[in-house]
């Protein structure tokens, strides 16, 4: 019997001194969870930063950048003489203003005693004139029944509201008024401080990500 002696392949195995084929496993359905999970956080983190600094911006801007650069003066609300529109607590801006703009309606910060730290905030609700002729505001508090006992003239005025901001207040006078014009500047320096570092971190973040997805 003779044996047949023709070369045939062998299945299962690569001719000698070749490689086998290499094939990719395609990703399991866990690990591409993992990283669209990954980029979804990565994405809300970078909103949130984004949104952190903008609302300190914003308080800057609002608080300390406004009122400087107007010339304004601050002030607190402590009773409820001017509620329901501004509670005790509300932190109000009060612009300087030439005494004859004033109009009926128009909310001012005046001194109690002209020369004394003493001041009210209440709405022009009328103007008098004293017997020489000095022109004088008429006053009264939202939440009050009468007008208040005194008139108000020009040397008392501190200013016309210019804006108002709810509950803030309460911060201003846990620092202390005689202390605002400092807690003022350490504020600003802390929130500038606080926009550039969040900046940084945002574009490191982003940058890591925009590698990270290259390799």
């Amino acid at each position: 019997m003779a044996a047949d002696l023709t070369e045939r392949p062998v299945v299962g195995h690569t001719p000698h001194g070749q490689d086998a084929p290499q094939t990719e496993q395609p990703p399991s359905k866990a690990a591409t969870g993992r990283g669209k999970r990954s980029g979804a956080w990565a994405a809300v983190g970078r909103i949130a930063s984004m949104s952190a600094m903008m609302i300190t911006l914003f308080a800057a801007l609002v608080l300390i950048v406004l009122p400087v650069a107007t010339g304004s003066q601050t002030y607190t609300v402590l009773t409820n003489s001017m509620a329901p529109k501004f509670p005790p607590g509300t932190f109000l801006v009060m612009k300087p203003v030439d005494f004859d703009q004033i109009q009926y309606g128009d909310v001012v910060t005046f001194q109690l005693y002209s020369g004394r730290p003493e001041v009210e905030t209440h709405r022009v609700v009328g103007f008098g004139a004293t017997q020489q002729g000095e022109k004088t505001l008429i006053t009264r508090g939202d939440n009050n029944g009468a007008n208040d006992p005194e008139p108000v003239r020009e040397i008392q005025v501190k200013g016309k509201l210019f804006y108002a901001v709810p509950y803030v207040g309460f911060v201003a006078n846990a620092l202390g008024n005689s202390d605002r014009g400092t807690w003022t500047v350490v504020a600003a320096i802390g929130l500038i401080g606080y926009g550039a570092v969040t900046v940084f971190t945002s574009v490191r973040k982003s940058r890591k990500s925009r590698m990270a997805g290259a390799s």
